[in-house]
């Protein structure tokens, strides 16, 4: 007997009864809940990789699991997070091989992983190539750790030949505690990426960059740029988030905790309460990824 996964209370006649017939209702029943930023370690490396950038950040950040891909299950289980998208970072040129061919290792039903290059190479059309090649998604590009800025005449190159390739961009944007200002990324420059950039999928994190909420708002908002909420909800007002939202439009914003550096089950929680319609919600929280991830 195959189990009734769908908990659909149905008649002897196989009818779904009751309200469940509500189209409605049952659409709310299939909702599916992405988590857009998340980041692992394989396991040997996470123990390592967690304590430093703990150290980094002086302790701002209490993890909320081990940075493992099992530990970002563990929390997904207790969560209801159907699917987790993994963000890697790559700080040097040797890396491009190894940490894309384990991004790659790790997809399954639940893990949909980007891929990353370095961006200071003599030959980035051959590693966007290779990232396209295994499969990923998109590019996870970091302006701090990275060192570059982000409408860099350069850069714009890279991200065109990424977009021509079909991959989607998701930039870190704004502060982050372990490096000082001034910052690679702001509001401005990153519309300034969006003039230039013409198609494809761009991501600007932090809902376009942490601490510069109120540039996002002038400067950033009802642009072509989607906007991911990871690591804001503790730090931007409910009615900032409402004004961003209302000026930019619920399709271009994206569900995601930067895990695991926030609880994503309390910020599901938060926008749940939030006075957004039902298709809002759930546009932010998984319509949305589903849409410009291919997830039929």
């Amino acid at each position: 007997m195959i189990d009734n996964i769908c908990n659909v209370p149905y008649n002897s006649c196989g009818f779904v009864t009751g309200n469940y017939a509500d189209r409605a209702q049952l659409k709310r029943m299939k909702q599916m809940t992405i988590d857009f930023h998340t980041h692992v370690f394989p396991d040997a490396l996470a123990p390592k990789a967690l304590a430093t950038m703990v150290a980094g950040i002086n302790g701002l950040y209490t993890p909320v699991n081990d940075a493992t891909v099992s530990g970002l299950l563990k929390n997904m289980d207790a969560w209801n997070i159907d699917i987790s998208v993994v963000q890697p970072v790559v700080t040097k040129q040797t890396q491009v091989k190894k940490i894309n061919e384990w991004a790659a290792a790790i997809r399954s039903g639940r893990i949909i992983s980007f891929g990353g290059i370095y961006p200071h190479t003599g030959d980035y059309k051959r590693d966007i190539d290779f990232v396209a090649g295994l499969g990923l998604k998109g590019l996870k590009f970091h302006p701090e750790f990275q060192d570059f800025v982000v409408d860099d005449g350069y850069m714009l190159k890279i991200y065109d030949y990424a977009l021509s390739k079909g991959l989607i961009i998701l930039h870190h944007a704004g502060s982050d505690p372990g490096f000082p200002p001034p910052y690679r990324s702001s509001p401005q420059r990153f519309a300034s990426v969006a003039r230039a950039m013409r198609g494809g999928v761009i991501v600007a994190a932090h809902l376009g960059g942490h601490a510069q909420w109120d540039d996002v708002e002038q400067y950033l908002a009802g642009s072509g740029i989607y906007l991911d909420t990871a690591m804001g909800f503790e730090y931007y007002s409910s009615d900032q988030f409402m004004r961003i939202v209302k000026k930019h439009g619920a399709d271009k914003i994206l569900f995601g905790s930067d895990a695991p550096w926030s609880d994503a089950g309390r910020e599901i929680e938060h926008l749940r309460a939030l006075p957004l319609s039902e298709s809002d919600k759930d546009a932010i929280l998984g319509d949305n990824a589903k849409r410009i991830l291919g997830i039929g």
